[in-house]
């Protein structure tokens, strides 16, 4: 990675997002450049642990039962953000989602049909999203995209595009949020995704002028097994079923409602309730009949004949433990089992405002005119600090299509 190379679209990132824009500007024949942060078998970003996307749809279709119109899924967005998404990018998304699946399809990737419907407003790639990785890093190949493993990308300038060797006419920033770097500023923290969105072509962007959106102090957060890997263990950490058993925290008391939540957002709503604690350490506790009703871990329960054996694996008080069972009248029956858990981030909640071509909006309130974002770095101006399943799969593979299909406008012209 060595001179100042040739290419006319200059892509940063290497996930959905990332991949979406390589492969428009390609097709709308602009020469591209892909960086990829992680090594080739480690490509691919959070889209590797990903499962759907949420598409609007006024009918069935093959992949998705029901429908899903426009104004349910931009009601849906407004909810979760507390009204503070942007309309009209938000519109944007929301009516570009409708040909996401057929295009993605064109691209190689494959998605589940209606015989697994799990969700009217998501479709699910066939395989996860390791497999919708593979095919659209192989469709890239295909068409040319020249691909570069191993490619930190430390800053890129806002005014002309250039990033290190690299001088294109137009650049697009899709590399994720800065959710890797916030283990190391706050302790007890898990990330669940990819070790390599650290974050600082974000900051670096901020500090040149970039307007930010979102909140620096915000993340979405999910209750993971306290056995996970620092980072990249994906979906498979999360644990569930509390609903089962009782959640208790580093002294063996309970500290919420186990039933109050069930639906969807309990996993975020478990996350920030763990991340809460002084500690940001807690425990599921399932008696023998929680451990059937619960569902499946990738991790093994911690097994005890007691509550007071139980209480001592985890380091809880056994009085204290005991009497949270009591309350709870879920855990009675021996053997008893437990799930350390810790708050595991998905993604952090800030980013860099764009317009509706996915351009870098500045503080003052112009445009970069050729520097794009896609992904979670401008996913907060749909997002705000909250999210919807499979949206930030959608906010990647939309905004990079079409930042992808304006950095090649752009350079071309």
């Amino acid at each position: 990675m060595t001179g100042a190379l040739s290419e006319q679209v200059l892509v940063i990132g290497g996930g959905l997002a990332a991949l979406a824009a390589a492969i428009s500007a390609r097709r709308a024949g602009a020469r591209v450049t892909m960086l990829e942060a992680a090594p080739h078998e480690l490509r691919g970003g959070n889209t590797r642990h990903s499962r759907n996307l949420r598409i609007a749809h006024d009918k069935p279709t093959a992949q998705i039962p029901g429908s899903y119109c426009e104004d349910e899924f931009l009601a849906d967005l407004a909810k979760a953000s507390d009204g503070r998404n942007d309309a009209g990018v938000s519109r944007l998304l929301v009516h570009a989602s409708t040909d996401l699946p057929d295009w993605l399809a064109a691209q190689g990737a494959m998605f589940q049909t209606q015989d697994i419907p799990y969700s009217r407003k998501t479709a699910f790639f066939l395989g996860g999203g390791k497999a919708a990785v593979n095919a659209l890093y192989a469709t890239a190949e295909r068409l040319g995209v020249r691909i570069h493993y191993g490619a930190q990308v430390d800053s890129v300038d806002l005014e002309s595009g250039a990033a290190g060797p690299f001088h294109p006419r137009a650049t697009v920033l899709a590399c994720g949020g800065a959710q890797a770097a916030m283990p190391t500023t706050m302790p007890g923290f898990i990330n669940r995704g990819t070790p390599y969105a650290q974050g600082e072509i974000l900051r670096a962007a901020l500090a040149q002028g970039a307007a930010a959106v979102g909140d620096a102090g915000a993340a979405h957060l999910v209750a993971v097994d306290a056995r996970s890997p620092e980072a990249d263990g994906g979906i498979v950490t999360r644990v569930d079923g509390m609903e089962h058993g009782m959640a208790v925290d580093a002294r063996g008391a309970r500290f919420a409602d186990e039933t109050a939540v069930t639906g969807p957002t309990r996993y975020a709503t478990w996350g920030r309730l763990v991340a809460d604690l002084p500690e940001r350490r807690a425990a599921l506790v399932l008696d023998a009949d929680g451990i059937e009703r619960a569902p499946l871990s990738i991790f093994p329960p911690l097994e005890a004949p007691t509550l007071a054996e139980l209480a001592a694996r985890i380091g809880a008080d056994a009085a204290t433990l005991e009497a949270s069972a009591r309350e709870s009248s879920r855990v009675a029956r021996p053997p008893f089992y437990a799930f350390p858990i810790r708050p595991g981030i998905t993604f952090t909640c800030l980013g860099l405002r764009v317009d509706e071509t996915a351009r870098v909006v500045l503080r003052d309130g112009s445009a970069c005119a050729n520097v794009f974002a896609a992904g979670m770095i401008m996913a907060p101006n749909v997002l705000g600090t909250g999210y919807v399943a499979g949206g930030g799969m959608t906010v990647g593979a939309v905004f990079g299509r079409i930042a992808g299909e304006e950095a090649a406008r752009h350079a071309l012209s």
